[in-house]
């Protein structure tokens, strides 16, 4: 091993160190514990719902009883269902909430509990504890979209059957294949978020307020979302984050239909590389005060 490989041996060893502690210290933290509750008990608030109105009776997002999330109607057949059904709930909001708070509160919480200057003291540098609290702020978007997937698919399982699965396409797979389509779904889903992270960590690198950051990522979250209905403004909505979130719904046709769902990875790229790169900018030139 050559002397350049030996020193790169221990800077790469203290980067995974950066990066493991900080994904352990956000998820043992109680509101982020609390917001995984939260996202879990949306899935399992839709079974047990379409379980009560389908047993006096009723039919799950029938026109009668209002049109509840996609593929809804579909959960008392299939409990595989209530995954596509808890993602597409929880896509447009609560999952990028979460990920708002946690990419909102990675920099200004820091600075706002003055532990910031004690993280640049050590020997990690600027730009390596950025991409750490990327990194972490991606594998919660990861644990985020497993927790309500994970959740729906147990809910789904003891209050549905699960059988093989009718594609959009009208063909069937088998269940194997369906959850492989889920769990790919997932991860579909969790990439969606990456945007999001970004675009959090950028707004945390301009305050020292965890609370205003946080705040100021939802706000702009929602906003961007606004935008995205509004059918006048409809020559900016393909460059909006959010705009192409529900083409995973494509993996669920036969065969996949590819274009949709790659423009969203490909927008989701941009965003990272756009606002991460206005977060490292803005984060190197930062005076730490606290």
């Amino acid at each position: 091993m050559s002397q350049a490989e030996l020193r790169a041996t221990p800077r790469a060893l203290r980067s995974l160190g950066l990066f493991r502690s900080e994904i352990v210290t956000t998820l043992r933290r109680w509101r982020t514990l609390a917001l995984l509750a939260c996202l879990a008990a949306v899935p399992i608030l839709i079974g047990v719902a379409v379980k009560i109105e389908t047993g006096s009776g009723g039919t799950a997002g029938s026109p009668n009883n209002g049109e509840g999330p996609a593929f809804i109607a579909q959960i008392t057949n299939n409990g595989l269902f209530l995954v596509f059904a808890a993602l597409a709930a929880t896509l447009p909001v609560f999952l990028p909430m979460a990920i708002g708070v946690i990419a909102g509160d990675a920099i200004a919480g820091e600075a706002n509990s003055g532990t910031l200057r004690y993280l640049l003291v050590a020997p990690a540098g600027r730009t390596r504890l950025l991409f750490a609290k990327y990194v972490s702020t991606l594998t919660f978007c990861l644990i985020a979209t497993l927790v309500v997937a994970l959740a729906a698919l147990s809910t789904g399982a003891v209050l549905f059957p699960l059988d093989d699965v009718t594609t959009l396409s009208g063909t069937q797979i088998s269940l194997s294949q369906g959850l492989g389509r889920a769990f790919l779904i997932a991860l579909v889903v969790a990439a969606s978020l990456i945007g999001v992270a970004a675009l959090g960590l950028f707004i945390s690198t301009l305050t020292n307020s965890g609370i205003a950051a946080m705040a100021a990522t939802v706000g702009l979250l929602i906003t961007v979302q606004i935008v995205d209905q509004i059918p006048q403004l409809h020559a900016v909505h393909p460059y909006l984050f959010p705009h192409y979130w529900l083409s995973f719904a494509d993996l669920l046709r036969d065969p996949v239909y590819w274009d949709q769902i790659l423009k969203n990875l490909g927008l989701q790229g941009l965003y990272a590389a756009v606002f991460g790169s206005a977060a490292w900018a803005r984060f190197s030139a930062k005076d730490i005060a606290a």
